[in-house]
């Protein structure tokens, strides 16, 4: 919205009034007046039945590439060395069966959808319900006002059980589990930024493979350079985004899923009908009794099944529970049963042909056009990874646990849609060494299988918490979830370790490598925080500041921006000892994360008056959600200056006497307005404190390699404040500052 160039009329009838007229403000060292608009509830998207099975046929596009790639490479993954015997197959297709029943559509379609933070999933979904229900979170910017925030509430049951309350008080009074939570939370994220490299190598590799029936001369070689070249080019066009070829991936992942299904419901009758056996667990028995050891270093392959389950839980957030059931259960979970059914069916009558069983599975005139649609679907899977793998490090990074980075939204329509180019670059370097180095779908399958069962692993654990805190699930019922589905992911996790040397090692050095760095950037943020927090400035001393005569006063509007919430920034102190002046008008301004989604635009700002009246000082807090736009998309600068003309206007109101009449109110509160609207003509300035940080003297070698190297190393080679915030560089003024930590 444009600042007007005249004086504003304030609206005196929009105005809460209900307040007490002699009300004021208590005075403590946060920020005590709060956004007073009314809350808004998160928008139901589609409430209506048309707009719902609309919603659910996009999500195919989104959410299902990589679930629906994975019969291109998971039998192949089962039996390496071959079938010994025929009745491996029946045992193998009923794990296959039971897997994808018992995991992506008990569990996460049917439990952990439920788990949304206001909508929104992934690990951090998980991590912020438990912070905000416990006080579990180590970010130490923590307000009371926060807990206003509509999207901040839980709701809960209203018979709390003393087992939840004996678990949080547990969780709430030990250090080690809040660092184990968090450690849990990056190593969980770093897992799923794996998936986004192994996911294109795999799926790309896969489907180029299948060239191999057609043209028998082309050799491994050429298979790994031809899915070099797609990759690069897939890497490549990420910075336009997906908005504009969004539209087409569902319609390509429903042909995919017609395709396979009507593929395997043909093999099934054409080869072998009585695979319908395999419904009967008895087979998982017999499978095991037979194969013993070789039975269990077999389950690394079929968990492949399950690949991109986790993404219906992440991606929720671009459509609604609701349209992710429905697309699971209408389309996609039968489609996977056809394909694997039919896949069982072939190989019952041709044990040789296992490495290539899909390929090999089609009918010979429907070839080329599954070849085509294949690739196309590895490509829609791969694309789907990489900007699951942008916003969940948009979400590291808005909770400080993420270098800076910086955030291009390409879709002005779908917020969700970022790219951030060093990343990019990494995951396509990354993944092109990958492809080389492996060569092959079977050792990359065995990296991948850690990747995904930790990650579903994790996400139990986080479930089994929200269960006994939150939900105040019966206690039968969680022991259950615990037996049943907790069991059957750590049989095979425990599978996908076993080939650790075998590939498996490559996502365990990746997350590790990744949460280490996580893990530095967030341990000296939280530093320089409390660093900044012990020598902040009092409110008499900024007092003394403002009012000092000696003091110039220049004609603008100043923005001083730091990270301290509670308090003046020591780096003030310093500005003002090397330039004595200060613009007519002064906002400090902090930029904070809360551990919620998204908040809503009314309640993201928080005002305070530094006193005296006179000195039009003030403090503002903006408060974002870790999936809420800060970028040029969003008019910060004249939002921030409209919600502080609305303050004044409140504040007016609030603190008027009782002697004092309407009338007189709105003039004072006009005078002030008019004030801001002069300053503001005489020129915005943004003053960035970019404060050093280095080891204090004595410190170990530890702090030093962390602070000195590594924090610094990073912060040097990334974005700078300015530009991840898009501050305009013409109005920009940097103070800086050196801290000993």
């Amino acid at each position: 919205m444009p600042l007007e160039e005249e004086a504003v009329v304030v609206d005196m009838d929009n105005i809460e009034k209900n307040n007490h007229p002699t009300r004021r403000y208590k005075r403590n060292d946060s920020l005590e007046i709060e956004a007073r608009t009314p809350s808004h509830s998160r928008d139901p998207k589609g409430e209506s039945t048309t707009l719902m099975l609309q919603l659910a046929f996009q999500s195919l596009g989104i959410v299902y590439g990589d679930i629906g790639t994975s019969p291109m490479y998971v039998l192949s993954s089962v039996f390496p060395q071959g079938i010994k015997n025929n009745d491996d197959v029946l045992g193998v297709f009923s794990l296959i069966f039971y897997t994808l029943t018992l995991i992506p559509l008990i569990k996460y379609v049917f439990f952990v959808l439920r788990a949304t933070d206001n909508g929104d999933g992934g690990t951090f979904a998980l991590y912020s319900l438990l912070c905000r229900y416990a006080k579990v979170g180590l970010l130490p910017n923590k307000q009371e006002e926060d807990a206003q925030v509509s999207n901040y509430q839980l709701k809960l049951p209203n018979n709390r059980e003393k087992m939840a309350s004996k678990l949080k008080s547990m969780l709430e009074n030990s250090h080690c589990t809040k660092a184990f939570l968090l450690i849990a939370t990056l190593l969980g994220t770093s897992m799923v930024i794996g998936d986004g490299v192994l996911t294109p190598c795999i799926s790309v590799l896969s489907a180029v493979g299948g060239i191999k029936e057609a043209a028998s001369s082309i050799t491994e070689n050429q298979i790994v350079w031809i899915s070099v070249a797609i990759l690069i080019l897939l890497f490549m066009v990420q910075r336009f985004g997906t908005d504009k070829v969004g539209y087409s991936f569902a319609p390509i992942i429903c042909i995919w899923f017609a395709l396979i299904a009507g593929i395997g419901l043909y093999n099934f009758i054409k080869y072998d009908a009585s695979v319908i056996k395999g419904l009967n667990p008895k087979y998982i028995v017999d499978y095991f009794v037979r194969n013993k050891k070789e039975a269990w270093i077999s389950l690394g392959g079929i968990v492949l099944c399950t690949t991109g389950a986790e993404a219906l839980f992440a991606d929720v957030g671009h459509f609604t529970v609701r349209s992710i059931q429905i697309s699971m259960c209408c389309v996609t979970y039968p489609a996977l049963i056809f394909a694997y059914a039919g896949q069982a069916a072939f190989l019952r009558k041709n044990n040789d042909l296992v490495s290539a069983t899909f390929f090999k599975s089609i009918p010979g005139p429907m070839y080329w056009p599954m070849f085509v649609v294949a690739v196309l679907a590895a490509i829609i899977a791969s694309q789907a990874m990489i900007s699951g793998t942008f916003s969940i490090i948009q979400q590291s990074l808005s909770l400080g646990c993420f270098p800076r980075v910086q955030i291009i939204h390409t879709s002005e329509k779908y917020e969700g849609q970022v790219y951030i180019p060093e990343v990019n670059y990494f995951l396509m370097i990354a993944c092109i060494a990958i492809t080389i180095g492996f060569k092959t779908t079977t050792e990359i399958g065995n990296a991948y299988g850690i990747a995904v069962v930790f990650v579903m692993t994790l996400t139990s654990a986080f479930l089994i918490l929200i269960m006994v805190l939150i939900w105040n699930t019966h206690i039968i019922l969680v022991i259950a979830y615990a037996l049943i589905i907790g069991s059957v992911e750590l049989i095979y996790l425990s599978s996908v370790l076993y080939k650790f040397d075998q590939g498996g090692y490559l996502p365990l050095a990746f997350a590790v490598l990744l949460m280490f760095i996580m893990l530095i950037w967030n341990n000296v943020y939280r530093k320089k925080y409390y660093y900044e927090l012990d020598h902040k400035i009092s409110q008499e001393k900024l007092r003394d500041i403002a009012c000092d005569t000696s003091l110039c006063r220049l004609p603008g509007l100043a923005m001083f921006y730091s990270e301290l919430v509670q308090g003046i920034p020591p780096i003030f102190e310093h500005f003002i000892q090397n330039v004595p002046a200060l613009h007519s008008v002064l906002v400090f301004v902090t930029i904070k994360s809360l551990p919620i989604s998204k908040i809503q635009r009314e309640e993201r700002f928080l005002f305070r008056r530094v006193q005296p009246k006179e000195l039009n000082v003030f403090r503002c807090v903006v408060r974002y959600g870790y999936t809420d736009v800060r970028n040029e998309q969003e008019p910060f600068e004249k939002l921030m200056l409209e919600r502080l003309k609305e303050f004044i206007v409140n504040e007016n109101y609030c603190l008027q006497d009782v002697s004092d009449g309407e009338a007189k109110v709105q003039e004072g509160a006009e005078k002030e307005i008019e004030i801001i609207e002069q300053a503001s003509r005489a020129g915005v300035v943004h003053l960035v404190g970019e404060n050093e940080v280095i080891a204090r003297k004595g410190a170990g070698i530890w702090r030093r390699i962390m602070i000195d190297y590594s924090y610094n190393f990073l912060k040097k080679n990334l974005r700078e404040t300015e530009k991840l915030f898009d501050i305009p560089q013409q109005r920009m003024v940097k103070v800086g500052m050196t801290y000993e930590l």
